[in-house]
């Protein structure tokens, strides 16, 4: 499982994560396909990494924007990730449609093809299965944005191969990012321990103890936090928010992830966070 600069890597999914992996994958010297069936989101994603390679030109980050994004292979087929020797799922946090996705990737991928999947939530041992491949499906967990954020949670289900948890790992290095190896459990680290408390500040805020400004300012003031957990959701999207706690108190059974009421209006009401310009907080276009 060596890992060199022809390793061809293979993104699906060109949202805000996807289109975010494939910059550091690029950045990093490898040749990237990213995939999406809207082509409108690809157009999106390519000139959200054009203007991201721009600004780490301007850093010396990198020596020229062009050169790296030519590297770059948008792509509205799936087929076009069967060549890929390294495919990261990371399309909508969905358990049903990531289950059929891997299906997809077990049939079109080859034998050799490490999946990695960069769920926040949702059982690699299960997308493992549904692939057909379990030894080689692994979680790859980036956490928002990943150009900048350090943390990939490496999440190793079941049936996972030791050797591609450990290639996991060193490719996590070499995109200059710190691996933490994660158990298949719940919500893995990260969102076992984030999330019940983003919950509990919106029960806090549903039951009127403090408003949202003020909920936020405990948790930047008393606990040093740099941003609070209101708006750290509206950051992530509160229908992501939402899709993990309901995995969680699924997957648990344990009350304590049983998401907010509030939380769930303002999902029903299209009030998402930074992405639609209003969740707990009111944002500019």
């Amino acid at each position: 499982m060596s890992l060199d600069s022809n390793t061809h890597v293979g993104i699906a999914g060109a949202g805000t994560m996807g289109a975010g992996i494939a910059q550091v994958f690029l950045g990093a010297g490898f040749p990237v396909t990213l995939h999406d069936t809207s082509p409108r989101q690809l157009e999106r994603a390519v000139a959200g990494i054009r203007d991201g390679l721009a600004k780490w030109e301007n850093r010396k980050q990198i020596e020229s924007a062009a050169a790296v994004l030519a590297r770059l292979t948008p792509a509205h087929d799936l087929m076009a990730l069967q060549g890929c020797a390294w495919i990261v799922e990371a399309i909508p946090e969905r358990r049903a449609v990531k289950q059929e996705f891997f299906v997809a990737l077990g049939v079109l991928a080859a034998p050799e093809t490490i999946l990695a999947s960069n769920t926040s939530s949702i059982s690699i041992t299960s997308l493992g299965a549904y692939s057909g491949r379990p030894e080689r499906t692994v979680g790859m967990h980036f956490f928002n944005p990943p150009t900048v954020m350090r943390l990939v949670e490496v999440v190793a289900g079941l049936r996972t191969d030791p050797q591609v948890v450990e290639a996991t790992k060193q490719l996590c290095e070499r995109l200059g990012k710190v691996p933490i190896v994660a158990k298949d459990r719940p919500g893995f680290v990260s969102n076992r321990v984030l999330m019940p408390m983003i919950n509990e500040a919106i029960w806090v805020l549903e039951e009127g103890v403090a408003n949202a400004e003020d909920v936020d300012q405990v948790m930047k003031l008393g606990m040093n936090h740099p941003m609070g957990p209101l708006e750290l959701a509206d950051f992530i999207g509160l229908d992501v928010c939402l899709s993990i706690l309901d995995v969680l108190h699924e997957e648990t059974g344990d009350p304590k992830f049983r998401p907010c009421p509030l939380l769930k209006k303002h999902v029903e009401a299209g009030w998402l966070g930074r992405k639609t310009g209003r969740g707990f907080f009111k944002y500019e276009p």
